[in-house]
């Protein structure tokens, strides 16, 4: 599984060493997760920021009434946490539970402060993915506003195209915030109109 992490970081940081890279993994934890095992809980404090370097995570909060709502799914190569936990050491409004078997390489707060200050670059590749989750946010945000279910469903087959085929419905149609039974029609109307 290292080699998943060096390969990653060598492709996205420059100048990358192989000291740097010892260090990351140092600060690291490799941790294995069996299929539906939640690694950051509702209402607990979720301390690791996460890599996935194989499987599939789901971030999903309860509401009170029992419903899942599912904010986003997280392949291999993806980083998740939910960030107001994670920096302000806040109980969390997610859990993190993996949909497969996966192997994550996670980092505490302080290990990965001390990262950021020992590997100048890491600063910069931070600040782009956080520019480009919040792209993502927006874009999602604007759609569920916006746009009508077959739209939703078009987008998400078409953007997760290898996320799709690992998931179930019900939860394609949690995480764009449609019933099951709307989704389906959508998906018969869809099929109707291709054949």
């Amino acid at each position: 599984m290292s080699e998943i992490l060096k390969n990653y970081f060598q492709r996205v940081l420059p100048d990358f060493t192989e000291e740097k890279f010892n260090f990351i993994l140092y600060k690291s934890q490799l941790i294995k997760l069996q299929r539906k095992e939640i690694v950051c809980k509702q209402g607990e404090v979720c301390n690791l920021k996460i890599f996935v370097a194989k499987g599939l995570l789901r971030n999903y909060s309860i509401s009170e009434d029992g419903n899942e709502h599912i904010l986003q799914f997280v392949n291999e190569m993806s980083w998740t946490t939910d960030p107001e936990s994670f920096y302000n050491n806040s109980p969390s409004k997610l859990n993190i539970e993996a949909m497969e078997a996966s192997e994550i390489f996670a980092f505490n707060l302080e290990d990965f402060a001390e990262l950021r200050e020992q590997i100048s670059e890491l600063n910069i590749f931070v600040e782009n993915i956080l520019t480009r989750k919040s792209m993502e946010i927006h874009k999602r945000l604007l759609m569920n506003i916006s746009s009508s279910p077959e739209e939703k469903y078009l987008d998400f087959i078409n953007t997760y195209p290898d996320i799709f085929n690992r998931v179930p419905l019900h939860m394609v149609a949690s995480y764009l915030g449609l019933s099951r039974e709307t989704l389906s029609r959508v998906r018969r109307n869809i099929l109707k109109t291709v054949l």
